[in-house]
């Protein structure tokens, strides 16, 4: 079954204090983006990469090609206002059966929570890998809080993954504020969701803190 994942890589870098978006930040040599790419063509050679960037930095990202020798096949498409219009986007230039979506920033996302996503669109049209709570969690009202059961809760990771019909379905509905992935979409359409065991390095990374984990994943990729 052809695969086609979207890998988004809009943001700014705010959160990091940097002039440069955090998806071109170096990281055991070479950009954060460029680890990314090289994951999913080490994982499926025949894999089609559709790479979502803001228009201002698509210069950018030919200069990263060309210094860090990235061969990685992919197409890349102009991101838009929000996320949301970066997907639509690049779902035009998508031809798999299944489609994920992925965080740019998530370089250590691992083959066997890959496989445990895309084997489970045999069976169910919508996938997201997701981790156990391990922190006690509190809900916060107004004027006090309470504790809630963490075992009802889970955290979201990507690729998030879709039979490629139902999500282009997903994408045909307006906009709204209170989109926060592509899930939440498809839900909205009468889809469920189902549930895989993402791993734990799978991290976004978007604080320095985030960086600092993943350069100690990244030294002992190497050993």
């Amino acid at each position: 079954m052809q695969k086609s994942v979207i890998i988004t890589a809009g943001g700014q870098g705010k959160r990091m204090g940097s002039d440069l978006p955090k998806q071109f930040l170096v990281l055991g040599g070479k950009p954060v983006l460029v680890h990314t790419l090289e994951l999913f063509y080490k994982y499926d050679p025949n894999i089609e990469i559709i790479l979502t960037l803001p228009n201002e930095w698509r210069g950018y990202w030919e200069t990263v090609i060309d210094k860090y020798y990235c061969r990685v096949p992919h197409i890349v498409v102009n991101g838009g206002e929000e996320r949301y219009h970066s997907i639509q986007n690049a779902l035009k230039r998508c031809s798999g059966s299944y489609i994920a979506v992925h965080d740019g920033v998530r370089p250590f996302v691992s083959f066997e929570t890959l496989d445990r996503c895309f084997s489970a669109l045999n069976e169910y049209e919508a996938v997201v890998p997701v981790l156990k709570l391990k922190e006690s969690l509190r809900q916060k009202h107004e004027t006090s809080t309470n504790a809630v059961d963490r075992s009802n809760y889970r955290l979201v990771h990507t690729p998030q993954c879709f039979q490629a019909e139902v999500l282009r379905m997903a994408y045909e509905q307006t906009y709204h504020e209170h989109v926060t992935d592509d899930a939440c979409l498809v839900e909205e359409i009468g889809y469920e969701v189902h549930l895989v065991e993402s791993n734990e390095e799978n991290i976004k990374l978007t604080t320095q803190f985030d960086f600092l984990i993943a350069e100690i994943i990244v030294q002992r990729s190497k050993k």
